[in-house]
């Protein structure tokens, strides 16, 4: 069995998922398995828990105390995609925005963020002149959690969450964030920047103390 990296992505299966598998990009800090090999699989060893849409919510349901371990040991989860059952921490249920005009669909900063750092919101908001591929809605928000791009309602469609466990949880309510890694567009710098954050993060998580204080 190779050697355990830092990012564990489950594969939901989909075709959609095919890209990031084979993509060489991500083979040297990624490992990848099978959604269904989840209740068997050891996290321990994993920094980071990457976890897209249309994976299987009702196995993550049936394991979330697993997934909740997994955080308290003041990990990283990442997680891009429509929430519709209460397995991730903290999390609510998708609510779909209400569309009269592409212009709902456009991406604005609520706060700057390393992760977003030299990203056009225009990049992010139009793909090939057609808006709404980056988010189409939000998930209501955790007490306490840093809201980094909305919608033009205001709405969440990314956020951090430092409260729910004594890890950190990093919702997006669209497309896997690490694939945002091709060049031509400033989207691209979203998955580097996206990797370093994650290992920064874990890094500053172990560094914490019971109560928050710095060791």
């Amino acid at each position: 069995m190779n050697q355990p990296t830092d990012f564990l992505m489950l594969d939901s299966g989909c075709c959609f998922g095919e890209p990031r598998l084979k993509d060489p990009n991500y083979q040297d800090f990624f490992t990848f398995i099978d959604v269904y090999d989840l209740p068997e699989h050891d996290l321990s060893p994993y920094k980071c828990l990457v976890i897209t849409g249309l994976i299987d919510q009702e196995l993550l349901y049936r394991q979330k105390d697993k997934i909740r371990r997994f955080l308290d040991e003041k990990k990283v989860l990442v997680f891009s995609g429509n929430l519709f059952l209460p397995w991730l921490p903290g999390g609510s249920r998708f609510v779909p925005k209400q569309i009269r005009s592409h212009a709902d669909y456009e991406v604005r900063i609520a706060k700057e963020h390393p992760i977003f750092a030299g990203v056009e919101t225009y990049d992010m908001t139009y793909n090939k002149g057609v808006a709404g591929f980056f988010a189409r809605g939000h998930h209501p928000l955790p007490e306490g959690a840093e809201v980094l791009l909305t919608l033009p309602g205001g709405e969440p469609i990314t956020y951090i969450d430092r409260t729910s466990t004594k890890g950190t949880i990093l919702v997006h309510a669209g497309n896997d964030l690490f694939g945002y890694n091709h060049p031509g567009k400033s989207t691209g710098r979203i998955a580097v920047q996206l990797t370093k954050w994650v290992r920064d993060e874990y890094r500053q998580l172990q560094q914490l103390q019971e109560g928050g204080a710095y060791v």
